[in-house]
Order: structure tokens, then C-alpha cells, then sequence
């Protein structure tokens, strides 16, 4: 009897740990983890007491740090939109950032929002994956969080077409750096607590919307074809030719044979994301899709039940 209840307990462990760690897209799990949770404590003793420190600052100069942060970020954007092949996009970023850093005082001003030139966000890992580049592993990065193997690598490219990284001298640098973060932490303390109420593995949650979310954004919206659709095509589950006699003669009328109760066919299942709105004063609809990509850049908080699955 003791013999039997060791077996089954030891079953049982093997498979809540196979359950816990088995997942195609993150064979680097273990070590993932272990770095969320490192993320979370930077995040827990400074990076977020210092958010909420500075949200209480005037409204006005948050919403022109945070524009004057995007400004520099959308000389990036230009440079890989027009790389993408996305020429229209890549002028308008262009139009933008002259606009906003002459008319718009250095960029503290969004005047290119105001004149129709709409924001985009863009970075090299979007680039290569556009160019038939595969994401990769899932990789949590010691303080800048969820990213990949293909977007790691580009974050050289990103940090060089970031004007600010050239400024000098480096004490200023640094601090505009830390400004940035903490501009950034502050857009996403409303989605970080939500997450904290809602998630019972927050670091599957954070992995799974993380990744989602850049296979949209390299796709530009779009919704790859699905399985289903590639075998039996869009309109699959609605037959050509009427099954019955009363089907016939509701076809011949132009009436529907499917009653409200009973769905018309199998429809094709497609995923959506939405964007969390933004929490800086002021700050335009458009830029709540940066707020939630700052969040591979920030660390997301963890909890004690996601050290728990592993």
C-alpha cells in the first residue's frame, strides 16, 4: 500500500512538472522564470515605487517627457518602416519627427498628431521578422524583460538609432535613460495591477501576451491562415447544394433555412488583441499600443504562483 501511494505520487509530480514546462515556444523556461522573478524584485523595490512617484507630477510634464521620448523613438520607427518596404509610413514618420522637433519645441509638443501624421512603432525585431526571420525562443532579459532570440538580437540596431544614445556627457544620458523608464513604468500601472488581480501564472500570461502580441505587430494587424482554412478554405461548413426539399424552396424564396438558435456554419476562428489604454494625461489613442510595448522594456511584476509551476 505505501509502495502504491509512492508510485502515485510520483506520477502525479511528473506530470504537473510536464504540464508546467512543456511548451514548443519557451524551451527556456526554467531560466525564464528565474529571471522574472529577478525582474520583478528590480521592479518591486525601485522601478515601480519610483512610477508612482512620478505620476504625481503635473500633467503637462509627463505628457512632455513622453512625447519627447516618442519623438526620438519615431527616427527608428522611419528607418524601419522604409526597410519594411513601407515607404508611405516611412515619410510620414520623417514628416513627423521635422515637424514635432521644430514646431513642436523640441519635440514636448505632439503637432504631428494634431496635423493627421499618424504615430506608428517600429523597432528592428519587427524588421526581421517582415524579412522571413523566425522569432525564436521565448527570452526574458535580465531588466528588459519578455522579448525573443531574433529580437534580442536586433536590440543593438534599436539602441543605435536611438538618438539619445549618443548624447552627451554621459551623466545626462543616464539620466534621461532612467527617465524614460520610469515614464514608461508609469503607462503601465494600471495594466500591471490588473495583471497582479487577474493572472494565477503571471509569467505565462506576460509569455503568452507578449508573444502574441509581436506576431501581430510584425504581420501589421493582419491574422495568419489558419489550419482550417488552408485545408477546407474561408467558407468551409456551408454546402453548394440544398440537403433537403425545404431547403431548396427556402433558397428558391431567398430565405435562410437556419434558424436563430442554430449557428449558419463552422465559422474561421481568428485571434484579437486589444490595446490597454494609455495613462498619461493628454496622451492620444494612438499611443496606448506604445504604452503596451514598452512592456518588453519593463519589467511586468510576477507572483508567488508562478514560482509555484515550476
Amino acid at each position: 500500500m505505501n509502495q502504491a501511494g509512492r508510485i502515485l505520487a510520483l506520477s502525479t509530480l511528473l506530470a504537473l512538472t510536464g504540464c508546467a514546462t512543456t511548451n514548443p515556444k519557451d524551451p527556456l523556461e526554467p531560466y525564464n522564470r528565474a529571471m522574472f522573478q529577478f525582474n520583478d524584485k528590480v521592479d518591486q523595490a525601485a522601478v515601480k515605487p519610483a512610477a508612482k512617484l512620478y505620476t504625481k507630477l503635473p500633467s503637462f510634464v509627463q505628457t512632455g517627457v513622453y512625447n519627447f521620448f516618442g519623438n526620438l523613438s519615431d527616427v527608428g520607427t522611419a528607418v524601419n518602416n522604409l526597410l519594411q518596404g513601407k515607404l508611405a509610413d516611412g515619410m510620414s514618420d520623417v514628416m513627423r519627427v521635422a515637424v514635432n522637433s521644430t514646431l513642436g519645441f523640441g519635440g514636448l509638443l505632439d503637432i504631428g498628431s494634431e496635423a493627421g501624421l499618424a504615430k506608428h512603432n517600429e523597432d528592428f525585431g519587427q524588421t526581421l521578422g517582415k524579412w522571413g526571420v523566425k522569432s525564436g525562443p521565448y527570452l526574458v532579459l535580465p531588466l528588459l524583460g519578455p522579448s525573443t532570440v531574433r529580437d534580442a538580437s536586433a536590440l543593438p540596431l534599436d539602441f543605435a538609432a536611438d538618438p539619445w544614445s549618443y548624447k552627451d556627457p554621459a551623466r545626462w544620458r543616464a539620466a534621461g535613460t532612467g527617465l524614460h523608464l520610469i515614464d514608461q513604468r508609469a503607462g503601465l500601472l494600471n495594466a500591471s495591477s490588473l495583471l497582479e488581480d487577474a493572472a494565477l501564472d503571471r509569467y505565462a500570461f506576460v509569455r503568452d501576451a507578449y508573444l502574441q502580441r509581436r506576431e501581430s505587430k510584425v504581420r501589421d494587424g493582419e491574422t495568419p491562415r489558419t489550419s482550417y482554412e488552408d485545408d477546407m478554405g474561408p467558407t468551409a461548413g456551408f454546402d453548394n447544394e440544398p440537403e433537403t426539399e425545404s431547403d431548396a424552396s427556402a433558397a428558391a424564396e431567398g430565405k435562410s433555412s437556419f434558424s436563430a438558435e442554430e449557428p449558419a456554419g463552422k465559422p474561421v476562428v481568428t485571434m484579437e488583441h486589444a490595446d490597454a489604454n494609455a495613462t498619461h494625461p493628454g496622451t492620444a489613442p494612438e499611443k496606448a499600443s506604445q504604452n503596451i510595448e514598452s512592456a518588453k522594456a519593463t519589467p511586468l511584476p510576477a507572483s508567488s504562483s508562478s514560482s509555484s509551476a515550476q
